[in-house]
């Protein structure tokens, strides 16, 4: 035979290994339709502890970090809690006058001087929403903690949810000046590096702080980490990372979003689908920690922010949960 027609027959099969080693891209696995919802780029679908499914669309993989929005929030709960844990933060009772002394010595205000760190995290601290409207006025603020502060009481502390990356933020601010040390430092320490995790991105403010529950850079496999850390009660690979009284503190239900039928624990989600209940972390444009502890599984989606204009994506995700993943995850139970 030409040498010629003997290399192109080895090149031929190398081709044909290399493709079915590859993970499955939208033509190759019945979770694809995914991929019609227009929004996602990688859908990693983990069950008791294995990875049975991923899909990318693009040049998307499994390690590409991606900017994972307002899902940042979930993350940085972990982080309070772990302070908790170590004794950086005494409770989620304390108030937040304890952290911003130079403010409230120039604003003697005994509302907002007794919102806790509770408060921040369930979205319930009653300062008027950063978010939607403001946000724009806020991240081109000289200063997003004192923004944040300004804004007035339209609620009580602990009352109504009011949505706000301004209220999460003063958590990233809390969490650095009780710790000494950077947020990204003290998650790098605690929680990414004994994960094996690698942050690609983070916003920080004009003051330095990172930002507190938005535009951090994860991928797909770190969010399924995420999402296994939490479905483990925190432990990964034996150790464990923030205590098990957090992680069952954080999904319990404090407050109902007023824009969705999702409840809210500490930054992390809730709804049922079907005869589920997922928890779940969430971020604008289709990121999201999806868990479905009765079934064993993690879900990590991603999507591309340059096509989220629309937010219909998010029915027709959980739809697709319940219609598609949701019953291939019962039928991989029953074998």
């Amino acid at each position: 035979m030409p040498f010629s027609s003997t290399k192109k027959i080895f090149l031929t099969v190398l081709l044909i290994v290399c493709v079915a080693a590859m993970p499955a891209r939208a033509t190759d696995d019945p979770y694809a339709g995914i991929f019609e919802i227009g929004t996602v780029q990688s859908l990693v679908i983990q069950k008791n502890g294995e990875i049975v499914t991923e899909l990318y669309s693009g040049s998307m993989n499994g390690n590409r970090n991606v900017n994972i929005k307002s899902a940042s929030k979930s993350v940085l709960s972990i982080l309070i809690g772990i302070a908790i844990d170590k004794g950086y933060l005494e409770s989620v009772d304390q108030t937040i006058d304890e952290f911003f002394p130079e403010y409230f010595d120039e604003n003697p205000d005994s509302e907002k001087a007794s919102i806790t760190i509770k408060d921040l995290l369930t979205m319930r601290s009653g300062l008027e929403t950063s978010s939607f409207r403001n946000y724009g006025r806020w991240v081109l603020s000289r200063n997003w903690a004192l923004f944040t502060l300004n804004q007035p009481m339209i609620d009580r502390p602990g009352g109504n949810m009011i949505y706000s990356t301004g209220t999460s933020h003063l958590l990233s601010v809390i969490l650095t000046r009780a710790s000494g040390i950077s947020t990204l430092e003290f998650g790098n320490r605690y929680l990414f590096r004994p994960m094996g995790i690698t942050v690609g991105g983070w916003d920080r403010d004009p003051q330095g702080y990172y930002m507190g529950g938005n535009n951090m850079a994860l991928s797909p496999y770190d969010l399924i980490k995420i999402g296994q850390l939490m479905m483990d009660v925190g432990q990964f690979n034996g150790e464990q990372l923030v205590s098990r009284e957090w992680i069952l503190e954080s999904v319990e239900i404090y407050t109902r979003s007023n824009f969705n039928p999702y409840n809210y624990g500490y930054m992390w989600w809730r709804k049922p689908i079907g005869k589920y209940e997922v928890f779940f972390a969430w971020g604008n444009g289709g990121q999201y920690i999806l868990i479905l502890p009765e079934l064993d599984s993690v879900i990590s989606i991603t999507s591309n922010l340059n096509n989220s204009g629309s937010r219909r994506y998010q029915r027709e995700i959980f739809r697709f949960l319940e219609n598609t993943i949701i019953p291939g995850l019962e039928e991989k139970s029953d074998k």
